[in-house]
This record gives C-alpha cells, structure tokens and sequence, in this order.
C-alpha cells in the first residue's frame, strides 16, 4: 500500500504536522487521483486533502478566499498548495470531480482512530448512536438539491457518535429525500439509534427489531397505543409512564412486535419515547433520548466554526467532498486536542492551534532570513579577505 507523501514543510509549523499526523503518518491509501485527459494533474490527492482541511480551519468562507491565500499567504503557499501553485479553473474542477473515493477512505479510518483514542464517555448504556439530518442551502443552478419551487436545499443525513462525540457516517441527498430509509444504513446490529420524531415509523419499528438493532425514538404523544403489561413507576422519578405496548392502530398501522413506551416530563413538558431497550431502567431510557441532543450541540458548532455550509463546490459529487472535507477536519480537532490537551473539541482550542501556526511559521520565516543574512554577512567577509589577500 502507498503511503501519503510527508508533508513537504519548508515552512515548517510542528502545530500544523501534529494535527495532520493521523493521516499522513498513520494512514496508507492505494488511491491517487486520475487526469481525465492529456494535461497533468495540478493537484495531488495529498494537496487536495491540505487545502479543504486548511479552508475549515481558516474559517475561509468561500473558494475564492482560500485561493488567495494559497496564492499570497506565504505559509499556505509551502505547507499546504501545490509547489507550482494551483489555477482557479483547476482547483474548482478538482473538487468537483475528483477525491470522493479517497476522502471517504480517510474520514473511514480517522472514525476508527478516533473511537481508539477518545473516551467512551456512556458505555453503560451501550453504543449510541444519533441520527438526524441538516439541511443545507443551495442556489438554483443547482438543479440536482430539489426542495421545494423556488428553493433549492441538499441533506446530509449524519450517524453521530453519542459515546465518543464525533460524527462516523454521512449521506447526501437532495433536500426532499426522507430520513427514515437512512437508518438501517447508519446503526449496526446491536447499537441503539437516537431520534427524534420525525423518524416515528411503526413498520420500520419492526424492522429494527427485526434486524436486531436498537432504538430509543420520541414519538408523537397523541399516538394510540395497546397496553400488554405494565411496569412499575417510581412516584418520585421524572417517569410517569412505563408499560409494554403495541403502537398503533389495529388493521391499520398497529406494529406486529411489542416495544416499550416510557413517558416522563421535564419543566412541565411530557415526552413520549419508544425503545426496545428492556435492559434499561426507565431513567436511563430518558437519559439516552436527552442525549440525542447532542448532535444539535454537534451541527451548530460545525457549521458555526469550521463554515462547512459556505459552498465551494455546486455539483453533488463536489459538496460531499466538501462536506467530507468539513468531518476530516473535525475528527483531525477531536483527535488533536484529546492527544495534546486531554480535552474535547473547544473553539478556544482551534483559535489557539490557529495563531500557533501562524507564529510558527513566522518564527521559522525569521529563522530563515537570519541564517540568510549571516550566509552573506560570510560571502561578503570571504570576498574581503581575497581583495586583501591580492593587495
């Protein structure tokens, strides 16, 4: 297998090579990136991955922007672009075209590694995964992200990680696509997915049950329910409910297999939340549905911090990458920051790895100059001697 080229630092940032080290050091992929014509390619796969992890670590908020960067910033020219530089016309056909299938080989990997160096912070309640989906805005010329007349939005539908706090599948689709199909995609045999009420199927209820996955999903408080049998219910718990129950109604929509239906209030609000986790008490069923929250916590810092959602690409093959891109940058930060710091993901942390490159890099500019200046400060002593010596 072929491993990813070190990276080739004249500039040199120990910031900037730690935070990729998971990839270039730890990680060998067989693929590269292809011309699809007679012309070389301006841009490695390597290069490619430099510059999308650079943009959403910037902040940048559009192409344009890190281009320029690439161009002028004297950091980003020697660390992170192509060394004969890279056109416009290129950069965009690049990301539209080329590094699908290598990114989702990297961001596969760095899921791995992730859940290997991160703590399983809920492994009492066994393997929790979120499930929701972000819409994403599009513009109209993007024909493929249908959403409604007028209005053009794509959706990633996103498997996140409760246990570990990081994002480990995603799929893209157009802004209509529904949700529930994407969870047999996203949960595995013996994990637990966590959702909200949009997912409420009782037909996929029973596939999941069937398939032997897990489920912990709020439902509409209003839906009929059979009781079979009852379980005991604290007085003094958030719990009020907590019975065996048949959803639905019969001949119409009722659910074959039996679940559990636990419902509690929280600040005066009742929630409604079925699973067929029996192994749980009902607290701990409440608990885990709290939990699903974290993926709200997740998105809004994403898309808040790393500018995911400003576009650089416009087809469907370009804004996974992008999107892909965006997740490789995040997982890089969880890594990094557990490794170095012994914490989670924190914007204080991404600012203060920020301004450590750039000082690095600007120490290692001045470094350079000085070593330059005593270089001719030498050749000048030098010439000196053999104009006295000839005298």
């Amino acid at each position: 297998m072929r491993p990813f080229k070190r990276l080739k630092q004249r500039r040199k940032s120990r910031a900037f090579k730690l935070l990729l080290t998971p990839i270039f050091e730890r990680f060998k992929s067989d693929n590269e990136l292809e011309s699809r014509g007679y012309r070389p390619l301006q841009m490695t796969f390597d290069d490619q991955l430099k510059a999308l992890i650079f943009y959403h670590l910037e902040e940048f908020s559009s192409g344009s922007e890190l281009l320029q960067a690439l161009d002028q910033d004297d950091f980003a020219k020697e660390c992170v672009a192509p060394p004969k530089g890279i056109k416009k016309s290129s950069f965009f056909e690049a990301i539209n075209n080329r590094g699908l299938e290598q990114l989702s080989e990297v961001f596969g990997h760095l899921v791995k590694q992730a859940g290997r160096v991160l703590p399983d912070e809920y492994a009492h309640l066994g393997n929790l995964v979120s499930i929701d989906g972000s819409l994403i805005d599009a513009v109209l010329s993007m024909e493929w992200a249908d959403y409604r007349s007028g209005s053009k939005k794509a959706k990633a539908h996103i498997g996140f990680d409760i246990n570990r706090g990081i994002p480990r599948k995603i799929f893209l689709t157009d802004g209509k696509e529904g949700e529930r199909p994407f969870v047999d995609k996203i949960i595995d045999k013996g994990e637990t997915g966590v959702m909200d009420r949009g997912y409420q199927s009782h037909n996929h209820f029973d596939q999941w049950q069937a398939a032997e996955k897990f489920f912990v999903c709020r439902i509409r408080e209003n839906t009929h329910k059979t009781v079979i049998r009852e379980n005991a219910v604290n007085p003094d718990s958030i719990v009020f409910y907590d019975q065996i129950v048949l959803l639905g109604t019969k001949g119409i929509n009722q659910t074959e297999k039996e679940l559990r239906l636990v419902g509690y209030r929280i600040d005066g609000k009742d929630y409604w939340v079925a699973t067929n986790r029996y192994d749980l008490t009902a607290e701990e069923v409440a608990q885990v549905y709290k939990l699903r929250w974290n993926i709200e916590t997740f998105f809004g810092w994403w898309k808040r911090h790393l500018k995911v959602y400003h576009l650089i690409a416009r087809s469907e093959y370009g804004l996974m990458v992008q999107i892909l891109g965006g997740l490789i940058t995040y997982l890089l930060l969880a890594i990094y920051c557990r490794e170095q710091h012994q914490e989670p993901v924190s914007i204080s942390r991404v600012r203060e790895l920020r301004n450590q490159i750039a000082n690095e890099a600007a120490a290692e500019q001045q470094s350079r100059r000085t070593r330059i200046q005593g270089n001719s400060n030498k050749i000048r002593q030098l010439k000196r001697k053999k104009r006295r010596a000839k005298t």
